[in-house]
Order: C-alpha cells, then sequence, then structure tokens
C-alpha cells in the first residue's frame, strides 16, 4: 500500500519533473538560506524575490527567457537599494521597502495590462506541474552556478557573515562579498521561482536555514541539515499536492514550516519546551542531593 502510494505519481512525467526541480531548488535556496539567516538578510531575500515580477513579465512579452528578465529584475533591485542607502538618509529597510514594493505593484501592472493566452499568475503563487523539460534543464544550470559559487567561496563567506572587521583586516573586501552574496540571492530566486511563485519564495530561503541554526551551532552542520531537510520536505509537500489535489507549491512551504515549528518547540538545545526539559532534568538531581 505504502509502495502503491510513491510509485504511483512516479507514473507521470509531469510528477517526475516537478519532483527533480523542486528538490533542485530546494536545495539551492537552504544552501544560501544559512548565510542569510546569519547575516540577517531576510528582509532582503523577501524584497529580491518579488522585485523580479515584472522582469519575468517583461521578458513574456518580449519572447525572451523568464530566468532572464529575472535576473535582470533582481540585480537590478539590489542595485537600487544599495543606491538609495549609500545616497540618501533613508536607511536599508526603507530602502528595501521602497524598492521591492514599488517594482512588484509595477509586475502587477504589467500582467493586468498584458493580453496573455497564458496565466501569468502562475508567476506570482508558481506552476511547478507545469515545469517543461526545457525549465527544469535551464533551473538545473543556474542551481548549479549559485550552488558552486557558494560552496566555492564558503570559507569568505563564511568569515563576512560572522566577522566583516576581520575579513577586512586579512585583506577580504566585504563589500564585493556582499555584493557576491547578493548576486547569488538574485540568481537563487530565480530558480525558485518557477517552483512556489514569487510570494513563496521568501519562505524558502528563509525557513530551512532558520531550522537549522536551532538545531547546530557549528555553521558546518547548518550546510548539511538545511539542504536535506529542505529537499525531504519539498518531495512531501509534491507528494501531498498530488494526493489530495491542493497547491504544490503551497505545501511544500507548508511542510517546511511545519517542520519549523516542530524544530522551534522540541529541539533539544534551543526548543521551547526542549529547554524547559532540559531545566527539569538539571534541577532533579540538585533536588535529590539536598
Amino acid at each position: 500500500m505504502i509502495l502503491d502510494w510513491i510509485l504511483e505519481p512516479l507514473q507521470y512525467d509531469f510528477m517526475v519533473r516537478a519532483l527533480i526541480t523542486t528538490a533542485i531548488a530546494a536545495v539551492v535556496c537552504a544552501v544560501l538560506s544559512c548565510w542569510l539567516v546569519l547575516v540577517g538578510w531576510s528582509l532582503m531575500g523577501d524584497a529580491v524575490s518579488h522585485a523580479v515580477l515584472p522582469g519575468v513579465v517583461l521578458a513574456y512579452i518580449f519572447g525572451a527567457p523568464f530566468a532572464l528578465g529575472a535576473l535582470v529584475f533582481g540585480l537590478l533591485a539590489v542595485g537600487l537599494i544599495g543606491l538609495i542607502r549609500g545616497t540618501s538618509r533613508v536607511k536599508e529597510d526603507a530602502a528595501i521597502g521602497i524598492v521591492f514594493t514599488t517594482l512588484f505593484a509595477l509586475g502587477l501592472v504589467l500582467i493586468s495590462v498584458t493580453p496573455s493566452q497564458t496565466d501569468l499568475n502562475h508567476i506570482i503563487f508558481g506552476n511547478i506541474l507545469g515545469v517543461s523539460a526545457g525549465d527544469l534543464v535551464q533551473i538545473a544550470i543556474l542551481a548549479v552556478i549559485a550552488f558552486g559559487v557558494l560552496i566555492v567561496k564558503r570559507r569568505d563567506l563564511t568569515l563576512y557573515a560572522f566577522d566583516p572587521t576581520h575579513a577586512f583586516a586579512i585583506g577580504l573586501s566585504p563589500r564585493l562579498l556582499g555584493a557576491l552574496l547578493l548576486g547569488v540571492l538574485a540568481l537563487t530566486a530565480v530558480v525558485a521561482l518557477q517552483v512556489v511563485g514569487v510570494v513563496l519564495v521568501v519562505a524558502m530561503l528563509i525557513i530551512p536555514g532558520a531550522t537549522a541554526y536551532l538545531l547546530t551551532d557549528r555553521f558546518g552542520r547548518m550546510l548539511v541539515i538545511a539542504p536535506v531537510m529542505s529537499a525531504l520536505c519539498s518531495v512531501i509537500g509534491i507528494y501531498l499536492s498530488y494526493w489530495i489535489d491542493a497547491a504544490s507549491g503551497g505545501l511544500v512551504v507548508v511542510v517546511q514550516g511545519c517542520v519549523f515549528a516542530l524544530v522551534y518547540l522540541f529541539s533539544p538545545h534551543q526548543g521551547v519546551i526542549g529547554k524547559r526539559l532540559r531545566r527539569r532534568k538539571l534541577a532533579t538531581p540538585a533536588r535529590g542531593r539536598r
């Protein structure tokens, strides 16, 4: 019975593509999320993921690949945020809010005025079950590039996340490392875009890293826990969407959110309930000695 439950969806090519694509996106998003959580760039991930919307719509209008338009506007958003922050009194959080809401609204306007035989709302909410073989190849290539950059530069990026001053003292440029991380963020947002859509990309960029952060104090372990957990959640979410006929991207994020909730409550060292249980265990021997 369980074997049939697992194997039946694999009879359909669109389900196989959905599983592979979602797993790829989940892994690269989870690895990046470890740095985003440490640096405190959750809002930046939200900004970039929303700002790519007009790029995708314009790419559709001109017949260009969606990924190209999304990448251009993702980098544009990062540049605009840096420009506003560096040339005015406006603080970073305000600059992020201004740029991403404006670009996201522009994308909504473009969708509303663009005649299309394609439902462009899939860009907002995702359409993982409609991913073609060409889309899968495109996503895989972008994911390999983003993943490769993160792995090759992991030591420099980790030092930048923990101690930018020390990174500068040993000859590294915190500004360039920050720009590199933002560039990878834009690229990764494009990878996840077709999986869960613009609205939910930020969840895949934040939840895995936050979950791993509650499970371990070692960054190296975070880089293993986050992608493994994220990939498993993505597979479970896709299977659930098949069997209960619900939104695939939404269920992937819901499963990740449920895992985070369990870790938040029951993590041995950082969980709310886990901490209380540890305190009780430590207090019991002390009472016994009295």
